[in-house]
């Protein structure tokens, strides 16, 4: 097949295509040439990539077929409402209707996480058994702050974005399964626990708590609602409610699962910013702390507030849609409950039609 005779005949029409599918309000006729055009383009494409696989006209054609196939059947575009409703509705919601479960696994990590500072601070052999010594010592004097200014605050701030969404994910996804999300829940308590033993240990305890309680309020709960919406889909599964499937039941979780794991992706991107940029700074620890806990308390109140209105909502709105259908039922089923009905055998009504019986009857007599 000669290529530059096969363009050549067909340009037109694949221009014609392109422009059609960046129009954004296409005319009856216009669609219909769209629809044609596409699959023209579409038999186009698998021509040349069995007989002249040339890589630009297959990319150029590849582009137009899915340019084309947009147009036809366009998806959901996310509008400025949408998102609007994500932050106001969704992901507080969601996060509301998992408040005991996250409330009860920050409870409990953040106890064992104090249990293990002190434990480990009391008891040296401790660190000396895991890190040894000279690393604890090294710890307590300059690794620890050293951490937080190693880097540039953008890069440092972008890493720790990235690292900390990435174990909420892990959480949400291993949720189901329970003993992966209390595993990372444990590792996560047990570094804290023995670098914050350690500083105790040496000395550093003032430093290591304005150090970490900035950011670790925010950067913390996160993980926490995190673990806690994840065992809330293994909660699902196991006892569903009894108005769903076990599957339904987890499916259910599941969505709520993906808006709360969005939503964390900017709880985090705030909590890295405080960590890069306000944690290292030179501000007096007590204003890092006031910031970090303003952060922290700005993220329960809009759950708290967002997410009981939302929750609010959505039952009265439940109420109302069973009392429709209630109302239809007693509307479909009252009119046929209370017409009788006689047996063939009580005879016709007056002004009513003979029944045949009767009529035989009449004529014998």
């Amino acid at each position: 097949m000669d290529l530059d005779a096969y363009v050549a005949e067909h340009d037109a029409q694949w221009h014609r295509l392109e422009h059609l599918s960046g129009k954004r309000r296409l005319s009856a006729v216009e669609v219909d040439e769209l629809v044609t055009l596409y699959q023209r383009t579409a038999t186009h494409l698998s021509v040349v990539r069995s007989r002249t696989p040339d890589p630009a006209l297959i990319a150029r054609l590849s582009r137009l077929v899915l340019a084309g196939r947009a147009a036809i059947s366009p998806g959901r575009r996310t509008r400025l409402a949408d998102v609007g409703r994500f932050f106001t509705v969704g992901f507080p919601l969601a996060a509301y209707r998992a408040w005991p479960w996250w409330c009860a696994v920050a409870t409990l990590f953040t106890a064992l996480t104090f249990f293990l500072i002190f434990y480990t601070a009391g008891h040296p052999e401790v660190a000396s058994a895991l890190i040894g010594d000279e690393a604890a010592r090294r710890l307590a004097d300059t690794e620890f702050a050293a951490y937080y200014s190693e880097y540039s605050p953008q890069t440092f701030a972008f890493s720790l974005w990235t690292h900390n969404a990435w174990l909420s994910v892990q959480c949400l996804a291993a949720g189901v399964l329970i003993l992966p999300v209390l595993w990372l829940l444990w590792n996560n308590a047990l570094n804290i626990g023995l670098s914050g033993g350690v500083m105790v240990q040496y000395g550093e305890a003032e430093q290591f708590f304005s150090l970490i309680t900035p950011h670790g309020l925010l950067e913390l709960t996160g993980v926490y609602v995190a673990a806690g919406v994840g065992l809330r889909i293994a909660g699902a599964w196991i006892r569903p409610p009894k108005h769903l499937t076990r599957t339904r039941s987890v499916a259910a979780a599941g969505r709520e699962g993906l808006l709360v794991a969005v939503g964390l992706v900017f709880l985090f991107a705030v909590s890295g910013v405080i960590e890069a940029f306000v944690t290292p700074s030179s501000m007096p620890p007590a204003l890092k702390i006031v910031i970090g806990a303003l952060a922290w308390l700005g993220f329960i109140g809009y759950v708290m507030l967002f997410g009981s209105a939302a929750a609010h909502a959505a039952k009265t709105e439940r109420i109302a849609t069973q009392d429709i259908e209630r109302s239809k039922l007693l509307i479909d089923s009252g009119p046929s409950a209370a017409r009788p009905s006689l047996p063939p055998e009580y005879g016709p009504v007056p002004g009513g039609p003979v029944p045949a019986a009767s009529a035989v009857a009449s004529s014998t007599s």
